[in-house]
């Protein structure tokens, strides 16, 4: 029988962020950020982090069946690469991979794409429709066109394939040419499918953003 498995690559150092650690390690409501995120993907997680980090030890994760693999790489591609050959995945393993700076996941999401995917041949993504006017930008900041937001997605995670599938479409992957897993499976020819996820599943990125999550978390701890 095929697992699930959850697989958080988090070997990145947030250098936009400017904090003196990456902010995947940040305090959020008492925890470190990324605590949020594993424990909705609690069932399974895999946790990827930098040979050389320091941080993740410091904490106490208390969570059940959270693995670390010390092979995070240089890219987000790579880290995913090296964490799926570190969990030895069968090539009909499921591999949820989530974004450890979404720390604002719900299970009712991860629960909507695993049954829109389950009987799926590729996989696919949470993702949002374009809600707003797209405006797109030329060299000097002015709008140069309004693009048309019919048929646009905003991609979140996670983003749900087959192991076997997913260590195909990284294979040989530049740092710089794919942003998330779904783009790699795109290049095999594959379309992953989109399965809507929610507003709350945002990725932090920015000081401000802290306060958005807190509020989210705050307000689910009291309902």
């Amino acid at each position: 029988m095929a697992r699930m498995i959850a697989l958080v690559p988090a070997a990145g150092s947030g250098s936009r962020f400017g904090a003196p650690s990456p902010k995947q390690y940040l305090q959020l409501n008492g925890k470190p950020l990324m605590w949020h995120a594993l424990a909705t993907l609690a069932a399974v997680p895999g946790v990827v982090v930098s040979p050389q980090d320091e941080w993740f030890d410091g904490f106490d994760w208390d969570l059940p069946k959270l693995s670390v693999r010390r092979v995070g790489g240089a890219s987000r591609a790579e880290s995913v690469a090296n964490g799926l050959a570190a969990l030895a995945c069968a090539e009909d393993d499921w591999v949820l991979v989530h974004d450890a700076a979404r720390c604002c996941l719900s299970v009712a999401a991860v629960e909507r794409l695993i049954a829109a995917l389950s009987g799926h041949v590729v996989g696919g993504l949470l993702a949002l429709p374009v809600p707003d006017t797209v405006k797109r930008a030329d060299a000097d900041g002015h709008v140069a066109a309004t693009v048309t937001r019919n048929g646009l997605w905003l991609a979140q995670t996670p983003q749900m394939f087959r192991a076997g599938v997913l260590e195909n479409a990284l294979r040989g992957v530049a740092a710089e040419d794919i942003t998330d897993e779904a783009a790699a499976v795109e290049r095999l020819g594959l379309k992953p499918l989109l399965v809507e996820g929610d507003a709350q599943n945002f990725k932090v990125t920015y000081p401000r953003d802290l306060a958005l999550a807190r509020a989210i978390l705050a307000a689910r701890e009291d309902y």
